[in-house]
């Protein structure tokens, strides 16, 4: 049977951790935790066969709402509205949230379809970012020093549930991107071929820049393709996160993308 705890104070020892997973975009870093609060990404996690360590509960969401959410944590801790209110980043007073382990650091994988976000600094940028990874197949995430944290609580609620699908690396050096073992294609917003005049290879690495800089050039040095998207209406650029839809899309969809899911599934 699930413990469950009461807690009155917001000065409480455990909910001043939560209050720094909550508030502090690198807390997760040192406690190797995060914290999902909402029914939406809560189950976007237990869908994806995460299991909560730990599981805080409103007052009145806990004596109106609570099942069947409070049947998968290891623990539940019940806070008065108040309380709760000190450590939840939504609006919504009537929530819960639940605080998972982040997981066991893995290999990269060379020849998995990749996107690489090269010091992108804004967390919705980064969280809009892993949807379309996630949306479109590509399953890991290289992230360079200098790129918004990936397990911050902004970059998570940016995400919509699309961490717990991903392979996520942080503080991942130009060498290890080298290392990748197919195409490397670099965005542009003046320089390269337009994106609907180019053959994409499948699976391939598509790295997206500094919001503001670009891709640094010693990326772009040893990328395979380099491209821009066509801008009819004139603009001089897109949105970061905006051109990573469009670019991923295009992968997903080229007939090197249909043929390579096709071979896999053959196998």
């Amino acid at each position: 049977m699930t413990e469950v705890i009461y807690i009155q104070s917001k000065d409480n020892p455990q909910l001043k951790k939560l209050r720094r997973l909550v508030q502090d975009a690198l807390a997760y870093r040192k406690e190797q935790q995060c914290w999902v609060e909402g029914e939406h990404l809560c189950r976007a996690a237990l869908d994806k066969g995460w299991t909560p360590q730990w599981a805080v509960f409103s007052e009145s969401f806990w004596q109106s709402q609570a099942q069947p959410w409070a049947t998968y944590a290891l623990k539940n801790t019940v806070a008065p509205d108040a309380v709760f209110k000190s450590v939840s980043a939504l609006e919504s007073l009537h929530s819960f949230g639940f605080v998972f382990d982040l997981p066991d650091a893995q290999p990269i994988a060379p020849n998995v379809a990749t996107l690489v976000l090269d010091r992108v600094q804004d967390a919705g940028n980064v969280g809009s970012m892993l949807r379309s990874a996630a949306a479109f197949g590509f399953r890991q995430v290289l992230a360079l020093k200098g790129t918004a944290g990936l397990w911050s609580n902004k970059v998570l609620r940016a995400g919509m549930g699309a961490h717990f699908g991903l392979q996520l690396f942080e503080g991942v050096s130009l060498q290890a991107v080298q290392g990748l073992q197919m195409p490397i294609i670099t965005t542009s917003s003046h320089q390269g071929q337009s994106l609907h005049e180019l053959t994409l290879p499948f699976p391939c690495a598509w790295v997206m820049g500094h919001e503001g800089q670009g891709v640094a050039l010693e990326l772009a040095a040893f990328s395979t393709l380099q491209a821009q998207i066509a801008q009819p209406g004139g603009q001089e650029s897109l949105n970061v996160a905006a051109a990573a839809a469009i670019c991923l899309h295009a992968s997903a969809t080229s007939p090197e993308a249909l043929a390579y899911v096709q071979s896999v599934s053959t196998v």
